[in-house]
């Protein structure tokens, strides 16, 4: 009893202690905004999944602002497949056609979005969803992939040009957390496909975000992939400039995600290991942090 009273003292002082450590960091992020691209592994773990919202549920209650982007790839193929649409991709993205893009933008956001939206209210969060075609958050246009025979037409594939940052704001500002999939109008009136990753960045941007977090299937970046000793745990822009052209053809979009948001004068930008729970409040309220922190030169 004696013993197990002793364990009781010391697992509350190591609590404490956690608390205290992050203290520095509730006082750097109080009030700020924070965007969080979610995806990766932790989107179709469903005990992942759980302890993501629970983390956006608590750095709401906690006084910082999160706001989460999201895409959706295996959902959006298994919802294809169902319909027995064969998946397509070239150059890494998604061709998608008239077809298509409305299976994509119904996934996303009835799909997705609202089962992320149902989860962050069960952990006591006040969530609210949002697509780019709400408000005009996001405007896209057309995009093609380029190759050595020239560019090629993917669809319905767009980049973000323009966020009307509105709609967030307001929402922020009434305590809800914001849960936006990543479909965008043109201006040519078609509805497009645009990359998360992306999304998220000039989302940051826009908002006047503190923090860019990315989560992903690895520990971080690595300069010598796959030697798990090359892990970077921080990067200058101009250092992430000149590796980005060498990187694996899947941490490209993450690692220039995290570049537009910091040269677009988002404070820091991390990339973080989506398969870890709770890595977002390891992130942020611990001293060693976790992932790959890229900041300005």
């Amino acid at each position: 009893m004696i013993g197990s009273e002793a364990q009781n003292q010391q697992l509350a002082s190591i609590k404490a202690a956690t608390l205290i450590e992050s203290l520095p960091w509730l006082q750097q992020f109080h009030d700020k905004v924070v965007v969080v691209k979610f995806g990766g592994n932790a989107m179709v773990d469903a005990e992942l999944q759980r302890a993501f919202c629970e983390d956006m549920a608590y750095l709401r209650w906690v006084g910082i602002k999160p706001v989460v982007v999201h895409g959706g790839g295996p959902q959006i193929s298994a919802a294809l497949k169902e319909k027995g649409i064969q998946s397509e991709f070239k150059g890494g993205l998604r061709v998608t056609t008239k077809e298509t893009i409305g299976i994509v933008r119904d996934v996303l956001r009835n799909q997705i979005s609202a089962d992320l939206a149902s989860m962050i209210a069960e952990a006591g969060g006040d969530p609210v969803v949002l697509s780019g075609e709400d408000s005009f958050l996001f405007r896209a246009e057309k995009t093609y992939l380029d190759t050595d025979a020239g560019q090629v037409d993917i669809g319905f594939v767009g980049e973000v040009t323009s966020v009307n940052p509105r709609v967030v704001l307001d929402a922020l500002n009434a305590g809800k957390i914001p849960v936006i999939s990543t479909v965008a109008p043109g201006a040519d009136g078609e509805l497009y496909n645009v990359n998360a990753d992306l999304a998220a960045a000039a989302a940051a941007v826009a908002f006047g975000a503190a923090k860019l977090m990315v989560l992903t299937d690895v520990a971080g970046l690595y300069s010598d992939w796959p030697n798990l000793d090359s892990l970077v745990s921080e990067i200058t822009v101009a250092e992430l400039e000149q590796m980005l052209p060498s990187l694996e053809s899947g941490m490209i979009p993450k690692m220039q995600a995290c570049l537009q948001a910091v040269i677009g004068g988002v404070p820091r930008a991390h990339v973080i290991d989506g398969r870890t729970p709770h890595s977002i409040l390891l992130e942020i309220f611990t001293q060693t942090g976790v992932g790959t922190l890229v900041v300005p030169n």
